[in-house]
C-alpha cells in the first residue's frame, strides 16, 4: 500500500485544518520529492505557487472542492475523486498531471477557471470517466490536446500553433448549437455562409485564443456525422464568425478514419474570431451528372498497359474536379483534385496499412465530383490484383 506523507519545507502565516476542508491563508510549499495527499476541499487564499512533488485529490465516494483567492500550482497533481473534482478556482500543473478517476470539473460558465498545464507540462490517463468536464487551458505550447469532455464522453480537440501560443481555453458542449444552455444566444446552423455547408446539431466546442493554430477535431457514433455529411471526405471544420454571424468553412487539411469515429483538421484559423467551433459537411445538393456518363470500372495494374489506370470518360471537361476512393469500410484510401486519370491502385493516403504495396485487390468505390458543373457521381471499381513492383 502506498503511504501518502505530508512534508511542508515551511508555511508562513496562517494554515488551518477542519474536518469540511484545509485553508491556506499565507505562503505554502511542497519541497522536494514530498507526497501530500489532499482527502477534504482545499480552500486557497494565500501562495501556494512554488511546489514541487506531488499533490494529490483523494476522494473516495465523494466529491472535492478547490476554492479560495488564488489559484494552486503544482509540480504533479494526481486526481482520484469518485465523484469529481470541482473547481471554483483554477489549478495549474508544471510537470504531469495524471488523470486517475473522476473527472475535473469547472463552471460553464466562467472561462477563467480551469486546469491549466504550464509550459512543458503534460497529463496521462484520460479516458471517459476521467477528463475535463468544463473548460481546460494550456500555457507556453505550440501543440496541445485537450482532453475535455462531458459527464462520461471524452472528446479532446487537438491545437497546433506555428509559434508558441501564451494561451488558449477549450471546453466541450453535447448540445445543439441552436439551443446552447451557457452562452445566452443562438448559433443558428441554417446560418450559413454557403448553401453548400451543413453543421453538425449534435455538439460543438469553445476555444479561446489569440494566436493562428490548426484545429483537430474528432467524432465518435454519438457524433451522427451521416446527418450532416454522406462520405468521410465531406467532413471539415466550421465555425461560427463574430462579425458574419454565420457559420463558414474552416477546411479539411486532413480526415482520418471512417464515419463511426475519425478526425479532421481544419486551415489555420484564429479562435477568438468564432464564438463555437464544430463539424459539418457538404449539403447534399449535387446533382448526378448529365453531362458525362460514368460507369462502373474493372482495373488491373500489373504493368501490362491494359486496365493499369482508372480513366474516366470525359473527365476532360471538367478541370476543377475531386476523385475520392473508398475501400468496402468506407474509408478513404485515395484522393486527387484535378483528376487526370492518374490512379494506379496506390494509395496517397499515410493512414493506409502497407501502403508502397498497393491496394489489396477487391471492390472500392469511387466519387467524382465536378465543382465547376456542381455535380457528382458515384462508382464502383474492381481491382483484380495488387500492383506489381
Amino acid at each position: 500500500m502506498r503511504i501518502r506523507i505530508i512534508y511542508i519545507v515551511y508555511c508562513l502565516s496562517a494554515f488551518a485544518f477542519s474536518q469540511e476542508a484545509i485553508h491556506n491563508f499565507g505562503d505554502l510549499q511542497i519541497h522536494g520529492q514530498a507526497l501530500v495527499g489532499f482527502h477534504t476541499d482545499l480552500i486557497n487564499d494565500g501562495d501556494f505557487d512554488k511546489n514541487s512533488g506531488l499533490a494529490g485529490f483523494y476522494g473516495y465516494d465523494k466529491s472535492l472542492t478547490v476554492s479560495g483567492t488564488k489559484s494552486p500550482i503544482f509540480y504533479d497533481a494526481e486526481i482520484v475523486v469518485d465523484n469529481g473534482l470541482y473547481l471554483d478556482t483554477g489549478i495549474g500543473v508544471t510537470n504531469n498531471g495524471n488523470l486517475i478517476t473522476g473527472d475535473i470539473i469547472t463552471p460553464r460558465t466562467n472561462t477563467s477557471v480551469f486546469p491549466n498545464f504550464i509550459d512543458d507540462a503534460f497529463y496521462v490517463g484520460e479516458n471517459d470517466v476521467s477528463l475535463v468536464d468544463g473548460y481546460a487551458a494550456m500555457t507556453n505550447k505550440t501543440v496541445f490536446t485537450f482532453p475535455v469532455g462531458d459527464d462520461e464522453r471524452l472528446r479532446p480537440l487537438t491545437i497546433t500553433s506555428s509559434s508558441t501560443n501564451p494561451m488558449v481555453k477549450c471546453a466541450y458542449f453535447f448540445e445543439s448549437p441552436n439551443t446552447p444552455s451557457t452562452f445566452g444566444k443562438s448559433f443558428q446552423t441554417a446560418a450559413k455562409a454557403s448553401e453548400f455547408l451543413s453543421v453538425s446539431e449534435k455538439e460543438f466546442w469553445h476555444l479561446e485564443g489569440n494566436l493562428p493554430v490548426s484545429v483537430t477535431l474528432t467524432w465518435d457514433d454519438w457524433s451522427n456525422v451521416g446527418a450532416f455529411a454522406t462520405y468521410i471526405s465531406d467532413i471539415k471544420v466550421v465555425g461560427w464568425h463574430k462579425k458574419q454571424k454565420e457559420w463558414v468553412n474552416l477546411g479539411s487539411t486532413d480526415v482520418q478514419g471512417g464515419m463511426a469515429y475519425g478526425s479532421v483538421t481544419s486551415e489555420p484559423l484564429v479562435p477568438n474570431e468564432y464564438e463555437i467551433i464544430t463539424l459539418g459537411g457538404n449539403d447534399d445538393k449535387l446533382e448526378e451528372f448529365t453531362t458525362i456518363e460514368l460507369d462502373n470500372y474493372f482495373m488491373t495494374p500489373n504493368g501490362d498497359g491494359k486496365n493499369d489506370f482508372l480513366v474516366l470518360d470525359g473527365i476532360e471537361k471538367s478541370s476543377n474536379n475531386t476523385l475520392q476512393i473508398f475501400d468496402r469500410y468506407g474509408i478513404l484510401v485515395y484522393s486527387k483534385t484535378n483528376y487526370q486519370n492518374e490512379f494506379n491502385g496506390f494509395s496517397n493516403r499515410n493512414s493506409v496499412i502497407n501502403r508502397p504495396s498497393g491496394l489489396a485487390s477487391g471492390i472500392y468505390f469511387y466519387l467524382i465530383t465536378m465543382n465547376d458543373l456542381k455535380q457528382k457521381h458515384q462508382g464502383y471499381l474492381y481491382l483484380s490484383s495488387k500492383v506489381n513492383n
